[in-house]
Formats: C-alpha cells, structure tokens, sequence
C-alpha cells in the first residue's frame, strides 16, 4: 500500500515562497507548521505499521492534522494577500 504524503509542501506548493518567509518570521507559523509535521509523520507511522494504534486514536490524529492544515492554509492565504 502506497502512503499518501500529506506534508505542507505537497498540499501547498503554490504557496513555497509563503511557507519559506512565514517559517523564518512568524514564530505561531513556525509552531503550527512543525507540529503539523510531527503529527504527520507519526500518522504515517502508523498507517506505514510501524507504530501500532487504536483505529479511533488514529482517526483522532487525522482530524487534528486536518485542522492544524486549514489554520496553515488560512495564514498562507492571508499572507498571500498582503504580499
């Protein structure tokens, strides 16, 4: 089974330059892009059958992965705008 990469510069690439100037001068940016990271990869950890879970526990990642993603996606949006 092929795992679907879901880190920020395959969902985003459009916004590459935004998600390079956000990282290095927006500390919030920052925190969310590197927990959406961390999160991502033990998602793919788990789904990969390294790391073994309960069905719910991973659905409850996926979920929070998907929010930390709109609340990223909004801040590229904004930035985006002012830019």
């Amino acid at each position: 089974m092929t795992i679907e990469k879901h880190d920020i510069h395959h969902e985003f690439p459009e916004f590459k330059d935004e998600i390079r100037d956000l990282k290095m001068n927006n500390a919030h940016f920052s925190r969310l892009f590197k927990e959406y990271h961390e999160l991502d990869h033990e998602v793919i950890r788990i789904e990969e059958g390294v790391e073994n879970t309960a069905d719910d526990y991973l659905e409850h990642l996926k979920v929070k992965r998907l929010r930390l993603k709109d609340e990223i996606y909004a801040m590229l949006k904004q930035h985006s705008a002012c830019v």
